[in-house]
Order: structure tokens, then C-alpha cells, then sequence
């Protein structure tokens, strides 16, 4: 079993103030596999101590210092992606391959794209040209607290730690506890590419703890959480009295609207993006409205998906779906499926139990209920499981109400052929980001959303932004 017990501050693993073990579950096999701490006050009182003291100079850095650690971060983690795929499998269950393309992948994605907005940014400039001595420039916030999931582990942590650097502020990291180990690996990372002591800091511990001593701490100015919209509410809360900036990417349960013209592949493509990553993603695109003229073939179209999609252990290469990450988990996507269930949506794929031939892992058989309402409980909670409810429509204006009839705004899909079909509903549907016809956001476009959803936006231009408050100055000499 690993022991990963240290935390990481002031540039060195250090041991806790006090023990508190928990262990690592590796959710393909229901076994532990590391032991790491869970932090108390006085550790997270220490790294945010640390990174108060790293502030004055690191905020000070040029943003091409800042830039070259940056592309050193990106190199070792290029170098290292192989373990870094190894410990999200161990941690919450992701196919080897997958892990390796896309959850790794995604880590050196961010970097990537954060580095070519960053090269291009203009840390101060003139607010136009109508008033070319009145200048707008961009200075750290100061200490951040970044809070973390465990089900995207690197696409999370590099869109907090990288913008927080290249602002200029200092930081401690709070992972999920659930899955811990990919973070850990990463702070080994940044200490190899020789981030100075104290500029990004490590604390392990769960979100009544570690996550609220740093959301009411008075020397942290920013928190950064990814999670549920339970626990963003919590923090929000935990830091009114402190006044300090919080952002929040929250859940979502995305619409997506597929129109009897769509693309012949467009509803196999709706159903493999609900299942990826075993359904544990908060842009999935998990409610499915089709349009009544092609609803049955839809129907049978997303069950034979679902039928088709394997189901095996993280550590097997393949094109196959992993275990969800946790016996918690578990439980509670299967009781949502009995609720689909009792409520009367009719389940044409899938359902309760694991999967035929398991006996052992955290795995949920791929389901599919057809014949959905939105008043339903699958229709309205986050299930985060691999579970689609499809809802019939009969016209466009019933097909928008149904889709914005939810206290989440994440993502929302279109399949029509009908350009202007399609960009009407891009700006009816109310959601912070729309993907139409199978056709991913181009690299740099920010990741967030609206309502419950939260309003974070997350990588390129508008992820630096986050992290760094803007000054307005005017009688600014262009003489100096």
C-alpha cells in the first residue's frame, strides 16, 4: 500500500500536525491501495502561512519568469503523463487508455491552452482609444484556496493552479480525498520544475475541514471550487464573512436536443457521451429530447448503445467504461435508477445491480429510460452515474422549455441540420455553453456556467481574468 501521508508546504513534504489516516480505495477492486492524512487546522494554517509569506515576491515575478515555469510544469508533465495515468486508474477507476488520452490529456490540453493566451496577455493597456490615458491593468488577487473533484482529477487542477501562477497569486491546493494520488504526483511536478517554496501548497482533507478552514480563512482572498452545488453553497456561505472572491463550477444536467433532421450518428453520439467516464462528468449531456417523428428509432438507437457499451476494470486496456469511484456513489445511482423506476419511466436498457459476470467494483450497468417527464427525479437530479432519460418533444418552443426547465445552466447540446434553427436555440437555451452538432468548443474557450451550475469560467482568456482583479487608473503619463 502507498503511504502518502505528507502534505506539501513551503516547498518540502512535510509530515501532519497530527495523524488521521484514511484510505485510498481503488473502486475497481473495493481495495485499499494508498493511506494518506486528512489535514487539521493547523496544517491548512501553515500552508496558507506559507503562501502568504511566497506572496510579495512571487507577485513580483515578470510574467516571463512566470511563463518559463509554466512550460517547464507542462514538459514533466508530458514526461510523466504515463504515472500520471496509472494514479487517476488507481484513484476513482478510469480505463487505463482513457486515463492516459483523455484524463491526463486533458491536464497538458489546459496548459497548453492557458500558455498561448497568457504569451499574448496585456498586463496593462490603455481602456481604448478614446481614452488613451486611462489604462486598465491586471494584478494577482493574493492567496487562493483551490478545491478540487475527483472525477476529472487533472482537468480540474490544472485549470486552478496554472491560472492562479501565471496571475501572480500564491495558493494551497485542497484535492478531493477520494482520489488524492494525481494530485500529489503533480505537486512533484511543479517541486521539479522549481516553482519557489511557497508559491503552491498541498493539504489533504474533506470539505467540512480543510475545504472550510480555507473558505473562512482571513489570509485567503480567493476561493476556486469545483463540486457539487450542495457544497458551493456551503462555501459561498462559509466566505461572505471574510468578503473574499469565490468562483464555483458546479453540477449540471444537460439537455440535448436532437431534431428530426439531425445527423444519423447524432443520438449513438449523445449516448457515448453520457456514459464517458462512467457517466461522472458535469457537462454530460444526460437528458436526451427528441423530436416525436424519430423518437422510437432514438429510443431503440440509445438502448442498443447501452447494450453495446462494456463495462470492466480501470487496470484493462480498452474501449470500455470503468467502475463510478465509490461505494457512496454507488448507492446512490442505484437508487435513482429504482426512483426512474417507480416513478413510471419506462427503462429499455440497463437498470439496477452490476453488470452481468461482476462481483466485485464499483460498476453500474449502462441504462437508458425512455418515455421520461421532467418531473421526474431522473430528469431533475445529477445522477452521475452512466444514466439516460429521454424526453419526447413535438416543437422547437416545447423543446427549449423543457431543456431550460431545471435549476442547472452547464452545458447544452443541438443536432440539426437547420443553421438557423441552431443558432437560435444557442441563444434561447440558457446555459454557459452550447455544443451543436457533435462540434467541440474550439481550445480557449472557457468552461462554465449559469444558475445553479455556478459562474466560473474556466481556461484560456477568461480563466486568467479569474484570477487577477483589475485596476482602472487614469492620468496615466505615456511619456514615463
Amino acid at each position: 500500500m502507498l503511504d502518502k501521508r505528507k502534505f506539501y508546504i513551503d516547498g518540502a513534504w512535510v509530515d501532519p500536525a497530527k495523524p488521521n489516516d484514511l484510505e485510498v480505495i481503488d473502486p475497481s477492486i473495493e481495495e485499499a491501495v494508498a493511506v494518506i492524512t486528512i489535514g487539521s487546522e493547523a496544517d491548512t494554517n501553515r500552508a496558507v502561512a506559507a503562501a502568504k509569506a511566497a506572496f510579495a515576491s512571487w507577485s513580483q515575478t515578470s510574467p516571463a519568469e512566470r511563463l518559463a515555469y509554466a512550460e517547464k510544469i507542462l514538459e514533466i508533465y508530458k514526461r510523466r503523463a504515463k504515472e500520471m495515468a496509472e494514479a487517476i486508474t488507481l484513484e476513482m477507476g478510469a480505463p487505463q487508455d482513457m486515463a492516459l488520452s483523455d484524463q491526463t490529456g486533458a491536464g497538458s490540453y489546459h496548459i497548453e491552452n492557458f500558455l498561448n493566451a497568457f504569451r499574448n496577455f496585456k498586463f496593462i493597456a490603455p481602456l481604448g482609444d478614446h481614452a488613451p490615458t486611462t489604462m486598465v491593468a491586471w494584478e494577482p488577487i493574493g492567496v487562493v484556496g483551490l478545491i478540487t473533484p475527483w472525477n476529472w482529477p487533472m482537468n480540474q487542477v490544472t485549470l486552478k493552479v496554472l491560472p492562479a501562477l501565471l496571475g501572480g497569486n500564491t495558493a494551497v491546493l485542497k484535492p478531493s480525498e477520494i482520489a488524492p494520488l494525481s494530485s500529489m504526483l503533480f505537486m512533484e511536478i511543479v517541486h521539479e520544475a522549481g516553482v519557489p517554496k511557497g508559491v503552491l501548497n498541498l493539504v489533504n482533507g474533506d470539505g467540512t475541514g480543510v475545504g472550510t478552514q480555507l473558505s473562512t480563512h482571513p489570509d485567503v482572498d480567493m476561493i476556486s471550487f469545483t463540486g457539487s452545488t450542495r457544497a458551493g453553497i456551503a462555501i459561498t456561505k462559509a466566505a461572505a464573512d471574510s468578503l473574499k472572491k469565490v468562483t464555483l463550477e458546479l453540477g449540471g444536467k444537460g439537455a440535448n436536443l436532437v431534431f428530426a433532421d439531425a445527423d444519423p450518428d447524432a443520438v449513438a453520439r449523445g449516448a457515448r457521451h453520457c456514459f464517458n467516464n462512467s457517466g461522472q462528468s458535469c457537462n454530460a449531456p444526460t437528458r436526451m429530447l427528441v423530436e416525436r417523428s424519430i423518437y422510437d428509432q432514438a429510443v431503440d438507437t440509445a438502448a442498443r448503445v447501452a447494450k453495446e457499451t462494456a463495462v470492466a476494470s480501470g487496470h484493462q486496456s480498452g474501449k470500455h467504461i470503468g467502475p463510478v469511484v465509490s461505494k457512496l456513489q454507488w448507492d446512490k445511482i442505484q437508487d435513482l435508477i429504482q426512483q426512474g423506476i417507480d416513478e413510471g419511466a419506462r427503462l429499455v436498457a440497463g437498470g439496477p445491480g452490476l453488470p452481468e459476470g461482476v462481483n466485485r467494483g464499483y460498476f453500474v450497468r449502462p441504462t437508458v429510460f425512455a418515455d421520461v417527464n421532467n418531473e421526474m427525479s431522473i430528469a431533475r437530479q445529477e445522477i452521475f452515474g452512466p444514466v439516460l432519460s429521454i424526453i419526447p418533444f413535438d416543437s422547437e418552443e416545447e423543446a427549449v422549455g423543457i431543456a431550460n426547465d431545471t435549476i442547472y445552466g452547464l452545458t447544452n447540446y443541438v443536432q440539426s441540420q437547420d443553421g438557423a434553427r441552431r443558432n437560435r436555440l444557442a441563444r434561447q437555451l440558457r446555459a454557459g455553453m452550447i455544443e451543436m452538432n457533435g462540434e467541440s468548443r474550439g481550445a480557449g474557450s472557457a468552461f462554465g456556467g449559469v444558475k445553479a451550475s455556478g459562474r466560473a469560467r474556466e481556461g484560456g482568456l477568461m480563466g486568467l481574468e479569474e484570477f487577477m482583479d483589475s485596476k482602472q487608473i487614469s492620468g496615466w503619463s505615456r511619456e514615463a
